[in-house]
């Protein structure tokens, strides 16, 4: 139904900074909004960030205090987080996700691209 491809994870040095994509395919615009979720071995998945297509609507996560910026290009189907102020406890998988806004709610997630943060 919808199928989602994350890129741009990589190896960052604390402090840095890194842009992730995620290309929507299938039937994406029966979802009006787009998310980012994070998630550690061991762990319970996070959520990370939030938006609708539109861009009307954001939502952050607690932890991210202004570090990270979610941006939607409804034309080409593409949803962006950028992440700056990188520390080590950012270290992991991070993944887009499909779903609706009012409530925030995901169906559909991405394979995931690694994030790893070093000290």
């Amino acid at each position: 139904q919808v199928q989602l491809v994350e890129s741009g994870g990589g190896l960052v040095q604390a402090g840095g900074s890194l842009r992730l994509s995620c290309r929507a395919s299938g039937r994406t615009k029966i979802y009006n909004a787009m998310g980012w979720f994070r998630q550690v071995p061991g762990k319970g998945r996070e959520f990370v960030a939030a938006i609708t297509w539109r861009g009307d609507k954001t939502h952050y996560g607690d932890f991210v205090k202004g570090r990270f910026t979610i941006s939607a290009d409804n034309a080409n189907n593409m949803v962006y987080l950028q992440m700056s102020g990188l520390n080590p406890d950012d270290t992991a998988d991070y993944s887009c996700a499909a779903g609706r806004s009012d409530p925030w709610a995901f169906d559909y997630w991405g394979q995931g691209t690694q994030v790893t943060v070093s000290s």
